[in-house]
């Protein structure tokens, strides 16, 4: 079976790779039991150190518009360039809720 591919940065996800869940709008801005797409753990992570809470409700609730941020756009074209189970931290603290 084929690997499940990452919507944000649209490599494979392969078992061995860091994944997660990300609720494309927050569980607290009213997401809890909405839609949740499986992300590598890497974007999941840039998409929270870049966006509030309360952005990713009100503007950031979709793939498209994700992928459409000028600073997840540099992400993607850096992370594109790295092997699919590719993992490091996220530099700089989370954005707050």
């Amino acid at each position: 079976m084929d690997d499940p591919i990452c919507p944000l940065c649209q490599r494979p996800i392969p078992p061995e790779a860091k994944q997660s869940q990300h609720h494309l709008i927050p569980k607290l801005r009213g997401g809890k039991g909405g839609e949740t797409v499986l992300l590598h753990q890497i974007c999941h992570n840039e998409i929270h150190a870049t966006l509030t809470e309360t952005e990713l409700a009100r503007s950031y609730h979709t793939i498209a518009a994700l992928r459409s941020h000028p600073r997840l756009e540099k992400f993607i074209a850096w992370v594109g360039k790295r092997p699919p189970a590719f993992h490091s931290k996220t530099p700089g603290a989370r954005r707050k809720r």
